[in-house]
């Protein structure tokens, strides 16, 4: 009997690890880390923009192309690489439910950091609007080329390469098929 009883025990204790929720990060967003200067935060939301406080541990994170063990606490992670001038970032995440990323410049200034996000529909419009109106005003050719070639400099310029610029788009048309 007792030992029925331990095997009983056994296997509720066993199946109560195996059924564990496992937490998963679907939504981020960058800003500034307020306890460093010139660092970044990644802080886990919900789709409303609210911490998510309940992620806690080591989450893999691939940021501009790297791979980073960042460390969650209370929905909290601090990536802890200096910006000494403004740059993109694109920070991505894989896990079960799929890939998520972000791309955001980093605006410094006045020691402080300033994220904006970046839609993947800003970065397909500007190419395109350049072209459609370099095509309706032979005369704008010329200057849409012009700022086509400075669109791409103060791209590269501030970290964001070819690959990663076609990546978010990509990403982006991604996540629209998915939601549907």
């Amino acid at each position: 009997m007792k030992k029925i009883l331990f095997t009983c025990c056994l296997v509720f204790f066993v199946i109560g690890f195996a059924s564990a929720d496992t937490i998963n990060i679907n939504h981020f967003v960058i800003k500034e880390n307020p306890f460093a200067k010139n660092e970044i935060a990644v802080v886990a939301t919900d789709t409303a923009g609210n911490i998510q406080e309940n992620v806690n541990g080591i989450f893999t994170f691939s940021m501009n192309g790297f791979s980073e063990e960042l460390t969650f606490d209370k929905g909290t992670a601090f990536y802890r690489h200096k910006l000494d001038k403004s740059s993109f970032i694109y920070a991505r995440h894989n896990n079960d439910l799929g890939t998520h990323s972000m791309l955001y410049y980093i605006y410094r200034h006045d020691s402080k950091l300033t994220p904006v996000k970046i839609s993947w529909i800003l970065l397909i419009s500007i190419p395109l609007g350049l072209i459609l109106l370099g095509y309706l005003f032979k005369r704008f050719i010329i200057i849409a080329i012009i700022i086509f070639c400075i669109f791409l400099y103060f791209n590269h310029h501030s970290g964001l390469s070819i690959p990663t610029f076609f990546q978010s788009i990509i990403d982006g048309l991604k996540g629209i098929f998915s939601k549907v």
